[in-house]
């Protein structure tokens, strides 16, 4: 099944393949540095034998050619960032885990798959575990992250990504990364995938917008027919 959902024809005609993020828009949603989403997505270049040579990209565009990365792109860096924040990410290394995993599960794209979610995931751990050497204290704190960076994922009835609710807080406390509300969501069908604020269609840009132009939160909440929280959320996401 997994095979058909990312299919050539499926991509060509679903919006959550189209290019529509910049490496830094991204990068800045994402809340993470655009140095790395770059290696991310286009690979690394590290010598061998005083001679350049470049790695593989650990997530592969579906825009290439553009170097955008679509909806679908997004998601994969997000969990990717969850790897990250742990134990800092080693793209072999990486790469590998996921390797054996697409040979486990026969998936394409283990990031974006539910089967990663639910059966793969224990399964990467362990792996990726074993290749940076951590107990199993350290590898039940990295799922507990993973975990919660996957349960801000939406998917649709056949188990893709359709919408993504991004962290707007401190993403460096464990705390706060459980506590961050969903008020904000990206879906590639809503202001082509921009955020906007939950229910609403709202972008936060347009909130954003006019708090820099000196408009008050409180100003913001009665014009558009929001709580206070919304239009603080919508500003954290935009001026982080």
């Amino acid at each position: 099944m997994a095979a058909k959902l990312t299919s050539a024809i499926h991509r060509k005609e679903d919006p959550r393949f189209h290019p529509a993020y910049t490496v830094a828009e991204a990068a800045h949603y994402l809340r993470m540095p655009e140095v790395t989403l770059r290696s991310w997505v286009s690979g690394r270049l590290y010598p061998v034998s005083g001679q350049p040579r470049k790695s593989p990209p650990v997530i592969h565009l579906d825009d290439p050619k553009g170097h955008y990365l679509s909806f679908i792109n997004l998601v994969e860096a997000h969990v990717l960032v969850a790897i990250r924040r742990r134990h800092g990410v080693k793209l072999p290394k990486v790469r590998r885990a996921l390797d054996y995993v697409r040979r486990e599960f026969h998936v394409e794209r283990p990031l974006i798959e539910e089967a990663f979610e639910t059966d793969g995931l224990d399964l990467f751990i362990e792996r990726y575990g074993q290749m940076i050497n951590a107990s199993r204290e350290g590898q039940q704190a990295m799922k507990e992250i993973l975990t919660v960076y996957l349960q801000r994922i939406e998917r649709d009835a056949r188990g893709l990504p359709i919408k993504l609710y991004p962290f707007t807080r401190d993403t460096e406390s464990d705390v706060a990364l459980k506590s961050d509300p969903r008020l904000v969501v990206m879906s590639p069908t809503v202001s082509f995938g921009r955020p906007v604020i939950v229910g609403t269609g709202i972008p936060v840009t347009a909130i954003y917008e006019r708090y820099k132009a000196g408009d008050s939160v409180a100003e913001l909440a009665q014009d558009f027919r929001l709580e206070t929280r919304a239009v603080e959320e919508a500003i954290r996401c935009e001026a982080a």
